[in-house]
């Protein structure tokens, strides 16, 4: 289901394309009912958007004569400024569940006259980063825009929330912030369920339902340094750093996206993870095609060794021979 800000804006585009429609068209159109149409034609009026209403059997809803939304007028400057927001954001893995980034930039080079289109394009097809590209943990919209929303204005929201277990929990939180953080998008609060601070991976979170209660944030609280020590004090035991001599995409797409950070470097993917046992991770390594190099711990070495010998006894074991 769209958010309903992208409804409101799909009202407007409906209007203009179209010199009048009725309540139950727009309904049909917008996957919706004809009292949320009202509600959405009220919004766009309170924004200062001349809609009229004609009652009766033949009557609808329509922009009043004349008038036109203002084109996209941007300077070099301000239209340089949006494409290389737009290019970064990519880079850094800050995308949302849809395409939004892409849309955006072909919506944008569509309406700017050519002479200022050719040197944006030119741009975007040749900017490189020394900046690391991350693989992005995508929220949904809807869900990340309610959060921001609901920190903004002190109040509070229920969350439909599943963990890294597959377990899914329904709770009331209070969220202090959104943080951003190395791909993945992050919401802190106060969870009403466990009555504690809580730090929840927003792509993890499938919905957002307000509340009627308002809360008060600690005085003083940064949700970014609670962020990063709750990471840095994480329950696991060993810290990993492995660099994977692969392709970004093809590696990104073998590992396990909830439990490894994957940057990527001129040697191959920078891989960070955080592990209770080495084992497993040697087990994970060597399932990959491609060669690796371990940064830390050096224990992982010992335990990729452990494997390697046990494959080897494995492999020379003869037929019926028990293993002892």
């Amino acid at each position: 289901m769209s958010h309903p800000l992208t409804r409101v804006l799909t009202l407007l585009e409906l209007l203009q394309s179209y010199a009048q429609l009725t309540g139950a068209e727009l309904a049909d159109r917008l996957d919706t009912d004809v009292r949320t149409v009202r509600r959405y034609i009220a919004h766009l009026r309170e924004l200062g958007i001349p809609v009229e209403a004609e009652r009766g059997r033949y009557g609808g809803y329509r922009l009043a004569r004349g008038y036109r939304m203002p084109p996209l007028v941007l300077t070099n400057d301000e239209a340089l400024a949006v494409v290389l927001g737009l290019l970064a954001a990519e880079r850094l893995g800050m995308g949302t569940a849809a395409p939004a980034s892409a849309g955006a930039l072909a919506k944008i080079e569509r309406v700017l006259p050519h002479a200022l289109r050719e040197p944006l394009a030119a741009m975007r097809e040749t900017l490189s980063f020394t900046a690391n590209a991350v693989i992005g943990q995508a929220p949904g919209t809807g869900v990340l825009l309610a959060l921001a929303q609901a920190s903004r204005a002190r109040a509070t929201v229920g969350i439909s929330h599943q963990s890294w277990r597959q377990e899914r929990t329904e709770r009331d939180i209070d969220p202090y912030g959104v943080v951003f953080h190395t791909g993945r998008w992050y919401v802190v609060g106060h969870d009403h369920l466990r009555a504690s601070l809580r730090t929840f991976r927003i792509d993890r979170i499938d919905s957002v339902t307000p509340r009627t209660h308002q809360f008060t944030a600690p005085d003083g609280f940064d949700p970014v340094t609670h962020l990063t020590s709750t990471l840095a004090k994480g329950p696991y035991r060993w810290q990993v750093e492995v660099t994977i001599h692969g392709p970004l995409d093809e590696v990104g797409r073998r590992l396990p996206r909830s439990a490894v950070t994957l940057t990527a470097e001129p040697t191959g993917v920078l891989m960070r993870a955080r592990a209770e046992r080495l084992d497993g991770m040697a087990h994970l390594l060597a399932s990959l095609e491609w060669p690796f190099t371990v940064h830390h711990p050096d224990e992982l070495r010992q335990a990729l060794k452990n494997l390697a010998d046990r494959l080897v006894e494995s492999a020379e074991r003869a037929s019926g021979e028990t293993p002892q």
